[in-house]
């Protein structure tokens, strides 16, 4: 895995005003509101509370509450991580991803599509999406009459802006330097973690009970 230099440090103690500790506290961290977040991401916005409550609010809605079942946009935010070469956002969906059901070798099929895997036509068309646009700035058209065969209004509207959403943000973790969470067993693209140990589940925030201790930080 390639160094990363952080070029947005975190915010000094002694510059937490009650906004930012909004910031920090907002996905239910312990103790964030008095001691920060662990979450490097959360770090960051917290140097920007204005733009940071915008965007915690923003993303919890793709992260939890989108029209997609949780396999669909596992495998969409996969395949962004994958197009957007964000190690950040791999090392934290290969968890969920498995959570949601996907097993390494559906992930490792993710990461090298259109090659292997045992897709459905739907899911076909959902990474198919990504790479277009990426690509070409636009879901093309056979691709888009493939995911309207089983996707409503809704759907059709959260995939597309998911995939915005986690471009933005694997964009902006780049441009910021944002690394992995110290003390997290880091999981590269070739699917092995730092330590050799095998990729297991992990919970999105408020998930489960246990949701801080499997991610290692």
């Amino acid at each position: 895995m390639t160094d990363i230099i952080p070029r947005i440090p975190r915010l000094p103690r002694e510059q937490w005003t009650d906004d930012a500790r909004e910031v920090f506290a907002f996905w239910g961290e312990p103790n964030a509101w008095e001691e920060g977040s662990k979450t490097n991401v959360v770090s960051v916005m917290g140097t920007h509370p204005e733009l940071g409550k915008v965007y915690n609010l923003w993303g919890k809605y793709f992260l939890m509450h989108s029209t997609l079942t949780t396999r669909q946009l596992e495998i969409v935010i996969l395949r962004v991580a994958v197009r957007a070469q964000s190690a950040y956002e791999w090392h934290n969906h290969v968890g969920y991803g498995m959570n949601a059901g996907l097993t390494l070798e559906d992930i490792a099929a993710i990461r090298d599509f259109p090659a292997g895997g045992d897709w459905t036509e739907e899911e076909a068309a959902m990474m198919t999406a990504v790479d277009e646009l990426i690509a070409d700035n636009r879901i093309g058209d056979a691709t888009w009459a493939t995911l309207s065969k089983t996707l409503d209004v809704r759907q059709l509207m959260d995939l597309t802006f998911t995939i915005g959403h986690y471009v933005m943000t694997s964009w902006s973790l780049a441009t910021f330097g944002v690394e992995i969470e110290g003390g997290a067993d880091a999981i590269g693209f070739d699917l092995r973690t730092r330590s050799g140990r095998i990729p297991g589940k992990t919970y999105k925030p408020g998930e489960h009970e246990e949701w801080i201790e499997t991610r290692g930080y």
